[in-house]
């Protein structure tokens, strides 16, 4: 039965159960979609030992958890309180795991594993708690206690006359630490200094931006700090900057591109109910593609939403083909028919396009392709089926226009030569060679779009803290955790002699927090009995003015460090410090992995000599060499898939247009296209990305569409200048949108829109000089 354009009643009811469905859609998507911020989605999984320690490092590593606070504004004694109140605010705070700003802090290591000091210091190392030691101790804190420190002493003192405790704190200081004012940390230019390490992961901007708010919040509850200013950085507050100045810059382009969008359809169409009813197919890709996320994937990503949206550009053509086409006094659905099968073809070419990023097996890119994909086709099928049947019926035919004759006179006037695409062939690959730097673009920090000045303030604040370098880590590698800790206190005397050589600022192995189960028995075994201990601290305080009970606190805890059962990783997870020790051991397929953080590394031959002769079990990891190689691996992965997209797009439109010849009018123009804007990039000295890859992809299935519509020649002039008018407003609103983008300053955004921008009006030009002639009218 053939088709019929409803009735007025028919239409309205149509209208809206469409809207009806999309508000359907809409609640579903509201009630089920859950948003992630991390951005390992989007990273390929590892397939090297050092890939995947650097995919668990850039997120859970302690150098990618760090957060470097400086306060400024007032006088030292004013920030010193605020550093004071803001380390105490965030302390008793759980998104925090750690908070350092050079105070003693006696709480590190809690009441119940108190005794344990004399486990964990390396006093007993070369000091036995004998009569000698002891009276040289109980002279010092006599002395102590007439200084300004008296107050901490006071209750330090009875339980812990050797400060083993504040030794520890020394000991797990960073390595470098800041100078001390008012028992704070202070860099050289006046600012406090605080050390904060968040439980959430670096690469979780949404859970390291409520860590950021809870610190401002914190600090703006202090008496005192709207005169002083809190300055921040670090891994975490970097990603969540960059977001925010995506999504800023993403926003104010979205809304000029889309007021220029609109004016320029009014323009084209002179119609505002064809406008509002052709956005329908476009909201229908967006929710569709979004519901099928929701039931697909437990969580999607924020980049698939903000990517995916991009890539839906190409769907806006086909309504702006059913407009431009209409022909005036003939039903929308027999213009709908006549294009159909170019449609459709283009349709399944992008979706063959869109499934390269699904075989990447990358999950942030299988989840683009399954939102562009089911939004590709119903945008698709929407347009086909349901747009025509709300379409008014009394339409503008473009075709009469005066410029649109002039302006395919022209077209069908250009010469087309068969030596066009020799041509343009030999000079892309004569631009190519003649391109001088590297080709692909393997450094992920170059894409960072972070001003130069928030680097500089990291890299100083940094030094000034001794923190760790986001960039090497000293891997030690044995089949259990307590060989890992045995591998580390090993390898200390050599780590000792590179920090008195200056090869390194510092480096913190694991065994700096807790030692091996040998090395604390071999303590324990050097402790005194209690009555050994009491005889020496008699004689040892004859004639200090120390009551004779007052140690007892001390004895007995040296008694219960006696019989204690060696502290181990799992009991030690428990306190503030445990946790950082729990960020440097790794437990991988059955053997353990110890982090040593480094900081300042002056000779990098020099660390990476601590491996030789270890067999393996010591090594050097570049993350910024292994994020590289990652990428490769990635970049490699999706040509492999783009390749074997390009074999059955060619099979697709060969047997669709059922001609050799035709294919190659299709496709030759979108070819050359796409290698063409790689040139001129190149020769311009842009490094190409996996983002000019994917918005090669969005180019040429923009391209494809011009390409596909010129080469179709029905034999009616009237038509060749509807394609004309219809293939003029999608170019111009493609380069509407992403030229919009071209002139973004982040680095992500402008290789899209400057690569889509190049793409598309290579590909219009291509397409037209490519085109076999028209018919004449």
């Amino acid at each position: 039965m053939p088709e019929r354009t409803l009735n007025m009643r028919a239409r309205a009811t149509l209208l809206l159960a469409w809207l009806l469905a999309l508000a359907g859609l809409g609640w579903m998507v509201s009630q089920r979609l859950h948003v992630s911020t991390d951005l390992r989605s989007f990273m390929p999984a590892p397939t090297t030992p050092d890939q995947r320690l650097l995919m668990e490092q850039v997120g859970e590593g302690p150098g990618s958890r760090l957060l470097l606070l400086s306060i400024r504004g007032q006088s030292d004694t004013q920030l010193a309180a605020l550093s004071q109140g803001l380390a105490a605010a965030l302390k008793n705070d759980r998104r925090y795991s750690q908070v350092l700003n050079g105070s003693f802090d006696l709480g590190a290591l809690d009441g119940g594993l108190l005794p344990y000091r004399y486990l964990l210091s390396p006093t007993l190392d070369t000091q036995p708690l004998d009569e000698a030691y002891l009276a040289d101790q109980l002279q010092q804190r006599l002395d102590d206690l007439s200084s300004p420190a008296a107050s901490l002493l006071k209750g330090l003192l009875p339980r812990d006359p050797t400060l083993e405790v504040l030794k520890l704190a020394e000991l797990w200081a960073p390595a470098k630490s800041p100078e001390l004012r008012e028992g704070v940390w202070f860099s050289p230019q006046g600012e406090a200094l605080l050390l904060v390490q968040t439980v959430a992961a670096g690469f979780d901007p949404g859970a390291q931006q409520q860590a950021i708010d809870g610190i401002r919040h914190a600090f703006a509850a202090l008496p005192g700090s709207a005169g002083a200013k809190l300055e921040l950085s670090g891994p975490g507050y970097f990603s969540v900057v960059v977001g925010a100045q995506t999504r800023h810059q993403a926003d104010w382009i979205g809304r000029i591109s889309t007021v220029g969008f609109v004016a320029l359809l009014l323009l084209a169409y002179r119609s505002v109910g064809s406008l509002l009813l052709s956005a329908l197919p476009i909201a229908s890709a967006a929710l569709a593609g979004i519901a099928a996320l929701t039931l697909a994937f437990p969580a999607v990503h924020g980049i698939t939403l903000a990517f995916g949206f991009t890539l839906l550009g190409v769907a806006q053509e086909y309504p702006i083909r059913v407009l431009s086409h209409r022909r005036a006094g003939e039903d929308a659905l027999a213009s709908v028919r006549a294009l159909w099968p170019l449609l459709l073809t283009a349709i399944a070419s992008a979706c063959i396009a869109y499934l390269a990023f699904y075989a990447s097996g990358v999950n942030g890119l299988k989840q683009l392709a399954v939102f562009t994909i089911v939004g590709l086709l119903v945008a698709g099928f929407s347009t086909r089926y349901l747009l025509p049947q709300l379409l008014p019926r009394r339409v503008r035919d473009v075709a009469g226009m005066r410029w649109l004759m002039r302006a395919r006179s022209f077209v069908d006037r250009l010469p087309r030569p068969r030596w066009i695409p020799g041509v343009v062939a030999v000079a892309i690959v004569a631009m190519l060679a003649l391109a001088r730097g590297p080709f692909w673009q393997d450094n992920l920090a170059a894409l960072t779009p972070l001003p130069a000045d928030l680097l500089q303030h990291d890299a100083r604040l940094r030094e000034a803290l001794g923190a760790p370098d986001v960039r090497y880590l000293l891997v030690l590698e044995a089949p259990t955790e307590q060989g890992v800790l045995a591998l580390s206190e090993q390898l200390q005397p050599r780590v000792d002699a590179l920090l008195a050589r200056h090869a390194v600022d510092a480096l913190e192995l694991p065994s700096r927090y807790l030692p091996s189960v040998a090395v604390q028995r071999a303590r324990q075994a050097k402790l005194p009995d209690r009555g050994t201990l009491q005889h020496a601290l008699d004689e040892a305080s004859r004639g200090l003015p120390f009551r004779a009970d007052l140690f007892r606190p001390f004895a007995d805890d040296v008694q219960a460090a006696r019989t204690l059962p060696p502290l181990t990783p799992q009991r030690y997870a428990q306190t503030p410090l445990g946790q950082r020790l729990a960020a440097m051991l790794v437990e991988r397929d059955g053997h353990w992995l110890g982090l040593g953080t480094v900081s300042g590394v002056h000779d990098v031959a020099a660390l990476q000599a601590l491996g030789t002769n270890t067999n393996g079990t010591v090594r050097l990891l570049d993350l910024k060499a292994a994020s590289e190689s990652l990428v490769v691996d990635y970049r490699t992965r999706i040509l492999q898939a783009l390749l074997a997209a390009a074999v059955l797009l060619v099979l697709t439109i060969t047997f669709a247009l059922r001609s050799v010849r035709r294919t190659w009018h299709v496709l030759a123009p979108m070819t050359l296209a796409t290698f063409l804007v790689l040139a001129v990039e190149r020769v311009a000295g842009i490094e190409i990305s996996l983002f000019h890859l994917v918005a090669l992809i969005l180019a040429g299935g923009l391209g494809l569409h011009y390409a596909l519509f010129f080469e179709r020649d029905t034999g009616d002039p009237a038509e060749q200048r509807r394609t004309l008018h219809a293939t003029l407003v999608c170019v111009l609103s493609a380069l509407l949108v992403f030229g919009m983008l071209a002139w973004a300053t982040i680095p992500v955004l402008r290789a899209i829109g400057l690569t889509v921008s190049l793409g598309v009006a290579f590909h219009f030009c291509l397409s037209i000089l490519m085109a076999p002639h028209a018919a004449e009218d």
